[in-house]
């Protein structure tokens, strides 16, 4: 908590130079000599609580004197809000091995259906953007509130050589810091200058759902690009999908037959071929996941993964705001206040 009026707390010191008149006033009274025939009977008239009665009320009022102080620096606080406009980048693993026909018709057509339905579950002010990686990375759509250009996007993957986790954090938080001037854009393969990194537990508005069914090999470690995503404030959401039997591929689905980006990803294979085995680094991906506070998620089926897609937890998508909160020191102190003077009365009526 911070205050944006510390000046003010000087008026603190009237609450010593109160208690110091307090004092010289009681001592000021003048003792007055009764004589009673029984001092017993003056024991058993006086109550066994009259010296903290008749002091507490004066306590009170000076508790309440600092509450209304504070009140009047104007504490603020950091909490986190609903964001109002937040943005997803949608990660997709578009290698070779979603051809794998063990969750049919294959890996990636049933990826798409649940990205599909995941867009179509989200809130019209939720931007979402697309990246594809294989060998490399790529933001095939920027994050965008029109459904049906996503739709196109995901529909146009193809597939392509080799797994690029690493690249694929890189380029989705790079998407982000192109809409969302908090979030730095990343360093690439040699970090020379690193931005301040977020107060731990400090997140920004925005995620990455990063889903592929291999290991990195190639481009950048994924744990490097995920230290990048931490310092950023951005939570990555890891899911891992595939069987562990795997099967034979079959690329026939649409896909095209170079390494290149058009439509969207290139590099089918054709129909058959070897198959894949679910070679998923569920270590890594979790490390990843607990790193920049997201998690992980496994997904052996299309019901599963539409599961995990449902899952999400896009409700925690916050943004950090300050909030002012002198009235919750205005109402203690009047609070303490009007306690004070409701014990004066009661225990010491007017005459």
């Amino acid at each position: 908590m911070t205050l944006l009026w510390p000046w003010l707390l000087l008026l603190l010191g009237l609450i010593p130079l109160l208690m110091a008149v307090y004092i010289w006033v009681l001592r000021r009274r003048r003792p007055f000599a009764v004589r009673y025939s029984s001092l017993a009977l003056v024991r058993e008239a006086l109550p066994q609580q009259s010296r903290w009665r008749r002091h507490l009320p004066f306590a009170l009022f000076l508790l309440a004197l600092a509450s209304l102080v504070l009140a009047l620096a104007r504490p603020v606080t950091t909490v986190s809000v609903p964001s109002g406009r937040a943005t997803i980048i949608l990660a997709m693993d578009v290698s070779r091995s979603m051809c794998s026909t063990d969750i049919p018709p294959n890996r990636l057509e049933t990826a798409k259906d649940a990205a599909r339905s995941f867009i179509q579950r989200q809130a019209s002010s939720t931007q979402i953007g697309v990246v594809a990686f294989a060998g490399f990375a790529e933001l095939v759509q920027p994050p965008s509130t029109d459904q049906e250009v996503l739709y196109d996007a995901i529909e146009n993957l193809n597939t392509a050589r080799r797994t690029a986790i690493g690249s694929a954090i890189l380029k989705s938080l790079d998407a982000i810091a192109e809409i969302n001037d908090s979030v730095a854009p990343t360093t690439g393969m040699s970090p020379d200058v690193k931005p301040t990194p977020v107060p731990e537990g400090v997140y920004v508005s925005d995620i990455i759902v990063l889903l592929t069914d291999g290991a990195n090999n190639a481009g950048v470690f994924p744990l490097d690009a995920a230290q990048q995503a931490a310092d950023r404030g951005v939570r990555v959401y890891t899911i891992g999908f595939g069987t562990e039997q795997g099967s034979m591929m079959d690329c026939s689905l649409g896909f095209g037959g170079s390494d290149s980006f058009g439509g969207g990803f290139g590099g089918g294979f054709g129909g058959g071929g070897g198959g894949f085995r679910r070679g998923i680094d569920e270590e890594t991906l979790k490390q990843i996941a607990a790193m920049t506070g997201g998690t992980y998620y496994s997904a052996e089926s299309a019901g599963e993964l539409q599961a995990v897609f449902e899952e999400l937890p896009t409700y925690l998508i916050t943004r950090q705001e300050l909030m002012e909160v002198s009235v919750i020191f205005t109402i203690v102190g009047a609070a303490l206040t009007a306690l004070a003077i409701g014990l004066s009365l009661l225990w010491h009526p007017l005459p």
